[in-house]
């Protein structure tokens, strides 16, 4: 059987702690940041979790853990 490859953009987009939680980027903080509020800008700086259980499973999946 082959070796199952990992999808490189999952592992570059996403990230997993060690308890098993998903984080990514926050969307909308590249450009037009001056029209949006500095605490926003700092909400978006910030990791956001994977939402739904189910999306996270496929993320995982993608990392073949």
């Amino acid at each position: 059987m082959p070796k199952v490859k990992t999808k490189k953009i999952v592992t570059k987009r996403f990230k997993i702690t060690k308890t098993g939680k998903v984080f990514h980027r926050a969307q909308g903080r590249r450009h037009l940041r001056r029209k949006k509020s500095k605490s926003r800008q700092r909400r978006q700086d910030a990791p956001v979790q994977v939402r739904t259980r189910k999306f996270a499973n496929i993320v995982k999946q993608f990392m073949n853990l």
